[in-house]
């Protein structure tokens, strides 16, 4: 199954997620694709069997640039601010060659303490990924920090490898309804 896993990550909590998962899929699924957002600008979705996206909820919602930068002036590495989930997912919906669209799923990090408000960038990339015509296995998921630069709660990076192993069920039921 070639699956890209793509993610944007501030504070590295996220790209700690994105490789859980990774390895939660390599278990039974092969090695995945894993992209930071920077570099997942020319990648063509349309290669892959399955898409998971990922990245941190700011403000309720995706990354964007403001946001990225008030990360920044919180002790993120600049090198990450430039572009998120959001600019890629734009970048998507306007690229007429990406007719092809795999099966997706979507996680997001968010602080613990905030867990019960409503806002959620897994929720709001979902929306935008229903958009463009992506079928998404489960629901949007959410792993949790303890304050905004991490680190990721207990057990976090294990729920991420079973989520990964979950998905890996959902995607073959998936890939066999298309077939």
């Amino acid at each position: 199954m070639r699956t890209l896993i793509v993610f944007e990550s501030m504070f590295g909590n996220t790209a700690r997620v994105a490789r859980a998962v990774a390895e939660g899929f390599a278990r039974s699924a092969g090695e995945p694709t894993l992209m930071d957002v920077g570099d997942a600008a020319e990648v063509p979705v349309a290669g892959y069997d399955v898409l998971v996206l990922g990245g941190p909820t700011h403000a309720f919602s995706m990354s964007r640039r403001s946001t990225r930068d008030d990360a920044v002036r919180q002790g993120a590495s600049s090198g990450h601010a430039a572009r998120g989930i959001r600019e890629w997912l734009d970048a998507q919906a306007a690229d007429p060659a990406a007719s092809v669209r795999p099966p997706a799923a979507v996680f997001d990090t968010r602080v613990a303490k905030v867990r019960r408000l409503p806002g959620s960038a897994a929720r709001r990339a979902a929306k935008s990924l229903r958009g463009q015509g992506y079928d998404l296995l489960g629901r949007p998921t959410s792993f949790y920090v303890t304050d905004v630069d991490g680190p990721l709660l207990d057990g976090e990076e294990d729920r991420a490898r079973a989520w990964g192993d979950a998905l890996v069920v959902l995607a073959r039921e998936a890939l066999e309804r298309r077939a």
